[in-house]
């Protein structure tokens, strides 16, 4: 399983409030635009939502059977359900960073990851004993044990990674770029909707937007069968991004392929002391909240409500990003 253990909480109770007045119209992107680096980004406008999660513990349980009580007591850091208000547009990339994309950066400054430089790697895949394995040197954001090529998502970039191409990019284009806050990223996935996923409350309809744990990658890890989409993807482990259907907002992958950094530290309470107007998180925290699920995640966890974090020097086979710039 992808996500990492929380420890329980008592589910609060909603804020009805945060209702009022949000989007529930679809989203669509003010413009689109192509980048230096040839990367696709859209304009998000401004708006309004309730961020966080709509449904009661008891709900969940009923539509995610197969897991622990304890699990759906975890997702309590999603509550309660509140207002925000994003209050100017953005742009946010279309797909995530890919290893082409991340490759020119490291040819035009000879940048080293911290996998690189620590000599201690990242994760990746044996497939002779069908395991997770880290961190290991060989692993890095060139390699990951399964194949890749140069539209796939960048994997295994640590969260200060994630920033130094944020700060290239800028420099290149004299126009701040950066991680979404994780208000924007929920936004963003949300599209206007409430449903869990931007596709609807059917795990099963994500299988033509999302490459998540399905029938084709379960084969790879059968003790988490049970777990799986029942349909096939295509994809065993990462796809090129863009290979599945967008949300309204022109998105790709944002259920699963991979996990995305965003900006914010992670707080299992801030959304009870959240602002309304574009919250970014904790002034301070040990580690930085990722966004989204990934190829390897199960339904509950690609939700678009559900928080996740790591360490922000953790690199990992799962984990990547999507830049965001002002617009």
């Amino acid at each position: 399983m992808t996500a990492l253990s929380k420890r329980p909480r008592a589910p609060r109770s909603r804020d009805t409030r945060a209702r009022r007045g949000e989007c529930r119209e679809p989203l669509r992107p003010a413009f689109q635009t192509v980048n230096c680096l040839g990367m696709r980004l859209s304009c998000v406008p401004a708006g309004e939502f309730s961020m966080g999660n709509h449904e009661t513990a008891d709900s969940l349980a009923a539509a995610f059977p197969l897991y622990e009580a304890q699990r759906i007591s975890e997702l309590a850091d999603e509550l309660p359900l509140h207002r925000v208000r994003i209050t100017r547009p953005f742009l946010l990339g279309t797909t995530a960073v890919t290893r082409g994309e991340f490759r020119a950066f490291v040819a035009a400054t000879g940048y080293r990851t911290q996998a690189e430089r620590d000599g201690q790697g990242g994760w990746g895949y044996r497939p002779l004993t069908s395991d997770f394995t880290g961190r290991l040197a060989r692993f890095a954001w060139h390699d990951a044990g399964f194949d890749q090529d140069d539209r796939h998502p960048v994997v295994n970039v640590s969260w200060h990674d994630a920033q130094a191409f944020c700060r290239w990019l800028s420099r290149m284009e004299g126009r701040r770029y950066r991680l979404p806050s994780e208000a924007q990223w929920e936004f963003a996935c949300r599209a206007g909707t409430r449903s869990r996923y931007h596709t609807g409350d059917d795990p099963e309809q994500l299988l033509s937007a999302a490459n998540l744990f399905d029938a084709r990658c379960a084969p790879w890890f059968p003790e988490w069968e049970a777990f799986a989409l029942r349909g096939d993807d295509g994809f065993a482990f990462t796809a090129p991004v863009g290979s599945f259907a967008p949300n309204s907002l022109g998105l790709h992958d944002m259920h699963g392929n991979v996990w995305e950094w965003c900006h914010d530290w992670y707080g299992a309470e801030y959304y009870r002391r959240s602002p309304i107007d574009d919250p970014t998180g904790p002034a301070t925290g040990a580690v930085r909240v990722r966004r989204g699920g990934s190829w390897h995640t199960w339904p509950l966890y690609a939700r678009s409500s559900y928080r996740n974090w790591n360490r922000p020097d953790s690199r990992y086979l799962l984990l990547g990003f999507r830049v965001a710039a002002e617009a």
